[in-house]
């Protein structure tokens, strides 16, 4: 029997996700695929473009089976060998060779024509651990891939939401650090905002917040940073609100490479089922990066000519990069402004080919008596009319719903007294 690991579910499956899926993406692992079509060999290689197969490293051949037992004669295997054939027969004596080469350990995908559930079943006996139905599509080939290395239960841990404006000034941070708090508190998700601007960051102004450490002590160190050591760093803001706060100091200069929040993130993303990225508006690898690689990305603009170009750049350039996610989605802030000329919002979704998610009215006294009391809008005014937009676009970021209170009866206090008793 081969010895490869195995991981898998009762049925093939072939059909493409909703944009909405949530698919964790893979570690750094080796991968090489064998096809027989040019057809699979151009989904395998857009799968190889995704984000979520960022850190892997995947190598396409072509020749099929045949190809790949012969290529392993004489030189060790991958950590995943994706293989594409025509035949049964064929499937199954040329597992058979390839075991005879096979390392230990070694994880493979097999991608073929025949939707056959005995077949299926069989290629499990011998260790497959998935079976493809051909044609497959690149987010097909991801899904594959991903779900190798992320166990089933743990799919709905680590959502990463990055939240940045279209230009300075136009109130990215404050919608983020009450889309978070919407977040946690109504939808009662564990979650964790990120400031990463780190020399001007406002989140522990906002959340009346000022930790001895934050993020900046996991940047500058990154031979430290596990579970542990960003627990120590994390602020508690409520019982479901953790807060990575930024120094907001002057003292060293924040130049960084390109990977410098990578394990950061991949840290956060095993503790916290949503995490926050509070992006700048700045345009680094780093940030790029970081804004490619979330999960969901919301974009923060003000109504003028300026915000319109940029978030169409911003817009444009992330859909091209992440072609298997849903588009960004994006908002119009600060809207209202007395004798300000301003582009509407049927002009923004014609140029950037969307419709904004929400349009939030300039509230200069609101949104100041918020920020200098270090609260959340919710805090304030629970009727407020920007605190059910912060809580509609929460539940549009992470596809939930309000989470449901329980009602006391009419009888409550009175239980409540006799408990006291």
């Amino acid at each position: 029997m081969i010895s490869y690991a195995r991981q898998t579910s009762e049925q093939p499956q072939a059909a493409t996700p909703p944009v909405e899926e949530h698919i964790a993406p893979a570690p750094r692992v080796s991968v090489q695929a064998f096809c027989e079509t040019v057809e699979t060999a151009a989904a395998v290689q857009a799968a190889g473009e995704d984000r979520r197969l960022g850190k892997a490293h995947l190598k396409i051949q072509m020749g099929g089976m045949a190809a790949a037992v012969e290529a392993y004669r004489s030189a060790p295997t991958p950590n995943v060998i994706v293989l594409e054939t025509d035949a049964r027969s064929d499937i199954l004596a040329g597992l058979d060779q390839l075991a005879t080469v096979c390392d230990a350990g070694t994880r493979v995908i097999v991608i073929g024509r025949i939707n056959d559930v005995a077949l299926y079943r069989e290629l499990v006996r011998r260790g497959v651990s998935d079976y493809l139905i051909a044609p497959v599509t690149a987010i097909d080939v991801v899904r594959s891939i991903c779900n190798l290395f992320s166990a089933p239960e743990a799919k709905a841990v680590g959502r990463i939401i990055a939240v940045v404006g279209a230009k300075g000034g136009v109130g990215a941070s404050t919608i983020a650090h009450n889309v978070a708090w919407a977040i946690a508190r109504d939808l009662a998700m564990d979650s964790v905002i990120a400031d990463l601007d780190l020399a001007f960051g406002t989140a522990g102004l906002d959340y009346n917040q000022d930790p001895p450490q934050g993020i900046a002590d996991a940047v500058f160190s990154p031979d430290r940073v596990d579970t542990a050591f960003i627990d120590r760093l994390l602020s508690k803001c409520t019982d479901h609100l953790s807060l990575l706060a930024a120094p907001a100091t002057l003292d060293r200069v924040y130049d960084f490479g390109t990977e410098a929040f990578d394990a950061i993130f991949d840290t956060l993303r095993t503790t916290m089922p949503c995490i926050v990225l509070d992006v700048p508006h700045q345009w680094s690898g780093w940030s790029k990066r970081a804004l490619v690689g979330a999960d969901d990305i919301l974009i923060v603009a003000a109504p003028d000519l300026a915000n319109l170009r940029n978030s169409k750049n911003i817009f444009d350039l992330l859909k091209a990069a992440r072609p298997n996610d849903r588009p960004p989605l994006y908002c119009l802030n600060q809207v209202g402004v007395p004798k300000r000329p301003e582009i509407n919002a049927s002009e923004f979704a014609k140029a950037i080919e969307s419709e904004p998610i929400a349009s939030i009215p300039f509230d200069p006294q609101m949104f100041g008596a918020a920020a200098n009391n270090g609260q959340m809008i919710a805090e304030i005014s629970a009727n407020h009319r920007a605190t059910e937009m912060f809580l509609q676009i929460a539940q549009r970021l992470t596809g939930r719903s309000e989470s449901k209170k329980p009602k006391g009866s009419f009888l409550s206090p009175l239980i409540d007294k006799l408990l006291k008793k």
